[in-house]
């Protein structure tokens, strides 16, 4: 558990053998109700609560912050150790390094962001993060589909191989959509451009249908393309025309991760 100046009503932290464990005063034995109403149980040997055996690290990030919430809104003081958000590594085949685990990027702190950014510069920062080839939500997106595939591959049936060639083809779809937006993260870094004060909220901005694709102009890519910039090369090669989009792709490149 983790050491504090002061003593909080519950603390949750991070048991090296039995996961997340959550420790409360002796006085406030209502706190221990509310702890098994989000499927803690009460350890006599280690006077701590645990979560159940199995856990995974997603569902049990989940309960300890539904099981915060319940417990500041009725007043209580809560600490827990960052380490909980730590995810476990993913495992690797024998002589691959693992990945160094870190907190995942949350896709909706970053959209919460954009509603406070001005500058194209600052946008293309946050999608940048997206876009990170280690920590990026689009490349582990890929990963899961691609270990997805891996696992019905596993089934040795032919459903399993089938479903296995599908996904195989959407991760690849991942992978040009994270190509596509790496377009669009180039064009918004090197963008002078700047909200005006008097823009509205972007909450009130209307939002396209998701069936309709809006089209960029010739011009706004032009622009974007010879606007100078420290973070891309004064001259690049132009593009080649796209190719249509094929409903049978190959299998996803893999990036290195």
């Amino acid at each position: 558990m983790i050491n504090l100046p002061y003593e909080p009503d519950v603390a949750f932290g991070v048991h090296p053998d039995l996961g997340v464990a959550a420790a409360v005063t002796d006085d406030q034995p209502q706190l221990g109700e509310v702890l098994r109403r989000h499927h803690f149980r009460y350890s006599h040997d280690l006077d701590v609560y645990l979560l159940p055996d199995g856990i995974g690290h997603n569902p049990a990030v989940r309960t300890v912050a539904a099981a915060t919430r319940e417990l500041q809104d009725a007043g209580h003081t809560v600490a827990a150790d960052p380490r909980i958000m730590l995810p476990p590594p993913v495992p690797t085949a024998h002589g691959v390094a693992a990945r160094t685990t870190q907190p995942g990027q949350s896709l909706t702190a970053l959209t919460g962001e954009l509603h406070d950014l001005r500058r194209s510069a600052d946008v293309a920062d946050a999608l940048e993060q997206i876009l990170d080839e280690h920590h990026g939500a689009v490349g582990d997106l890929e990963e899961f589909i691609d270990t997805a595939a891996a696992w019905c591959e596993r089934l040795d049936t032919p459903g399993g191989r089938e479903l296995s060639q599908h996904l195989r083809t959407i991760a690849h779809h991942v992978a040009f959509l994270g190509d596509q937006l790496t377009d669009a993260q180039l064009d918004l870094s090197v963008m002078p451009d700047v909200t005006p004060k008097d823009a509205p909220p972007l909450a009130d901005a209307p939002l396209p249908a998701r069936n309709t694709v809006p089209s960029v102009t010739h011009t706004a890519r032009a622009r974007a393309a010879v606007a100078p910039s420290p973070k891309r090369p004064e001259v690049l090669p132009a593009a080649p025309e796209e190719a249509p989009c094929s409903t049978a792709a190959p299998p996803s490149p893999r990036r290195t991760r």
